[in-house]
This record gives structure tokens, sequence and C-alpha cells, in this order.
């Protein structure tokens, strides 16, 4: 589908926000195995999973949405409001090399990656969920040469994609350098795939996620841009999707601005049920696109051309058909966009837009009908959804990369310095607790059962209340 120049139905214009500020032993390691309305809503990356309630499978959660439970699910899990180094870990377990992604957790089993430093080996790890002992540390992939991740050797690392676990299989992502698929009962290799390419730039950063029978990859570089969805089963590439996006970023043709820095992009999409049908939601570099998750095509397209590298996962409203984006850097902006457009929507389905108290790398979170994100500074900001309008901000304090998350009513916002803020949803800013771990986040958190599982830079801790 071309979607260049096509118009959908007039819109009466895009708001702009002008906010005011207000108060506020293992098996394996050297082994190597190779062969929208009501009614609707958000599907993400829930789509074929069968979890309990309380697993996170992937990324954003079981839903893709950060929530631990399904939206007006108001049960108690128990987890703990307060915890620290010594109060509260019923345990903790190293884990070798580096990596960012945020464990995925299916009944037993705790998956995660990691890789060395320099990004020669590529590894999945499973730990037994209730002890922390770890099951299996696989090495899948080796690379001679891996590209060097430059001046972003502190924000990003060789294993930041999330993997996904469903019943039987876990998937495992490290953008170009592989993709594979484990069995999770035998912990074996069902499939494996080395040869899809993308120039990272800056190291991977976008997640798989899963959908009906499909992996879906998404492959924000500098030379190539695209998504790809593989067959579960086999790993066979089902369908491919370029993305359509007028660059002007060559000062002469055979040169990009800064190497082609500005095309390259981080984000994990989104899967949404609307009137029209599912939808996945994809931000990239200078525009975000709305694909048929079924067949690749693509739907529509919002463009930002002066912004790149996106890295926050969308967050969908079905209360007021909007899909929240956020552009990446550059300008950096929150877009609040209607999805029942076709083709180049950015004069017609852009309903407001904000660059105040933006984040540009943790994914923004909608709790009963507000919306909330953090600055990679440390502000916290509450919005209006339908309108942008900012109700609240609060200060945090330190940098943040982790995603926040929602459970037992409480958001949970984790830095880069250890420190977790836990915050009471509402109108008015409330912080709940600070507790602080040793080692720092850049993994988001996840929930199973009366549990946290934070990974920080070094470790895996299971944060539950004492019997």
């Amino acid at each position: 589908m071309d979607l260049t120049g096509r118009r959908a139905q007039a819109h009466s214009g895009t708001m702009h926000i002008t906010e005011k500020r207000s108060a506020a032993a293992p098996r394996g390691a050297s082994q190597g195995w190779w062969p929208w309305a009501a009614g609707a809503g958000l599907l993400g990356l829930a789509i074929g999973l069968s979890s309990a309630p309380a697993d996170w499978p992937a990324f954003r959660g079981p839903r893709g949405d950060g929530h631990a439970l399904p939206a007006g699910d108001t049960r108690r899990l128990g987890l703990p409001l307060s915890w620290s180094d010594t109060q509260n870990v019923k345990w903790k377990t190293e884990i070798p090399h580096r990596g960012w992604s945020t464990p995925a957790i299916l009944g037993n089993q705790l998956w995660l990656t990691t890789a060395t430093i320099e990004g020669h080996d590529f590894f999945a790890l499973c730990l037994d969920k209730e002890s922390g002992r770890v099951l299996l540390n696989e090495k899948l992939f080796h690379c001679d040469h891996p590209e060097s991740l430059g001046n972003a050797v502190n924000v990003n690392c060789y294993a930041t994609p999330s993997p996904a676990i469903e019943p039987g299989r876990v998937y495992v992502h490290f953008g170009s350098y592989g993709t594979a698929c484990l069995d999770t009962s035998t912990l074996k290799v069902l499939w494996k795939r080395d040869d899809l390419p993308c120039r990272h730039y800056r190291g991977p950063a976008s997640s798989l996620i899963l959908f009906e029978n499909f992996v879906i990859l998404t492959m924000d570089g500098v030379d190539v841009q695209y998504l790809a969805a593989l067959d579960k089963g086999t790993g066979r590439t089902v369908w491919k999707t370029d993305r359509t996006v007028e660059w002007n970023d060559q000062d002469d043709p055979s040169q990009m601005v800064r190497d082609g820095d500005r095309r390259k992009a981080h984000s994990t999409p989104l899967v949404i049920q609307t009137k029209a049908g599912q939808q996945l939601i994809s931000p990239g570099a200078k525009a975000a696109f709305a694909y048929d998750p079924r067949t690749g095509q693509a739907l529509w397209k919002v463009r930002y051309p002066n912004a790149w590298s996106a890295a926050p996962m969308p967050v969908f409203d079905p209360a007021t058909g909007l899909v929240f984006l956020i552009t990446g850097l550059g300008k950096t902006e929150m877009l609040a966009v209607r999805v029942d457009g076709r083709g180049d929507i950015t004069d017609t389905h852009l309903v407001w837009r904000t660059d105040s108290l933006v984040a540009k790398t943790s994914s923004p979170i909608l709790v009963d009908g507000l919306l909330y994100m953090v600055t990679d500074d440390g502000v916290a900001t509450c919005r209006e959804p339908a309108t942008g309008q900012q109700i609240w901000r609060g200060a945090l304090g330190g940098k943040y990369a982790a995603s926040p998350i929602f459970a037992d009513g409480r958001l949970y916002f984790s830095n880069q310095q250890g420190k977790t803020t836990v915050i009471k949803p509402g109108r008015a800013f409330e912080a709940l607790a600070t507790n602080t771990l040793s080692g720092g986040f850049m993994a988001s958190p996840a929930v199973s059962g009366k549990a946290l599982y934070l990974r920080t830079k070094t470790h895996v801790a299971r944060i539950e209340a004492a019997d």
C-alpha cells in the first residue's frame, strides 16, 4: 500500500498542549543448537497466550500495557510495598555478562537474555521462579565482529530486547545477531535465525511480540527498516514489510547525515483491536505506522520528520480511541492519534501533541482513565488522555530507562540508580514508598503471583513479603 500523498476524512485539527507547571548449576553454556470502543481494546502481547492472570510473558506484561491484571480486575496480589537489599528479598541470583531485557515469566520458569559486554556471545537463561536456581545458560549465537555501541554504551547493550513466552515455547531475540525458539520442557533449541539483516548502529533494543502464529520482529537500523513475521513453529518468514519514510537526510547522494543515525529506532510494537479490525502500531524514525498484523499491509502513518530513535512502546486508550506515541530523540513529543484513518493521517487524525516533559526512553502507562509517564531525568506526570492536559507533575529523581508497571493499585517506577518509587494513581501526586536495590535498573519490572521480579544490572531478585 502506498501511503504517500493519501488523505483520510477531514478532522478539526491538532491541539498543541502548552503546560502550566503545578506542584507536586546450569546446562549448556557452551552448547549451540541449530535446526479500539467499548468491548474492544488492547490485544498486545497476549494474543495466542494462555498465561495465568499474574504471569508476565513479555516486555510490557500479558497485554502489552504494563498491567499485571486486566482492566477492571481489582484482585490484590499481595505485592510488598517496601523492600531493600535485606528486606523482602526471597532470592537474588547473579546474572553473567550484560542484559537489559525484562524477564518473561510463565508457570515456574523465568527467562531472560544476556550477552558478553563486547557483543561476541549471546545467551538465553532460564531460572526456577521459586528458588532463583539457574536451569539453563545456553549460548545461542556468536559474532566475530559485532558493531560497536558507540556513545550508547552506557544506555544500551547487546541483550536489550526482551523474550516472550507461551506454553511450551519461549522466543528470544538479539536483533540482527539472532532470533531463536526454545522448548520450555526440554530446554532445547527448536529453531534459529541469524540471517535477518539490520545495522542497529547503537545496538538492538526492539523486543519481539507474539501474535497468533507469528513472532513479529522490528528491525529499524541505519541501513534497512522493516518489520517481519516469522512462523512460530519453523522460524520461516511469513511476511516482511519495509518502512516507507521520506528521510531527507542526505547532504549529497552518497552520504547520510550522521551516518544514518536518524533512520534507526528502538520501539516495540503494540497490537490493538479497533472497530475495523486489528492493528499493529509501530513507531519508527520520523514516522509511526499501523499495519495489518496478519499480512504486514500498511494501514496508516503519522509523520514526525524531526524526530528519530523512538523507543517507548505505544499505549492505546479504548475509551477515547486514541493511541499515544512518543517520537524519540530530536523533537521529542507525545502524539495522540485517532486510529480510524487510512493512508497518511498526519493532518487529519492527530488530536493533540505536546513536547513538555515527555519521556524519551520509558514507556507511558494508562491507569483508570489517566495517562502517566516519567522523563529520562525523573519527572513523572499525569495527563488527561482526551486532551493531553497535565494534571500534575512530581519529581522522582534519578535517571530512567525502565518502563513503569501497575499492580495492586500502585504504579512502580524504577530508575537507573536502583530506586523504585511506588505511586498511588490519581489526580494528585502521592508517593507511597521509595525502595532501593543495589545495581540499578535498565530492565523493567515483572510480576508473577505475589512477587515482583526486579532485574538490576547484575542480578535478578524476587521481591516478596515475608509470610
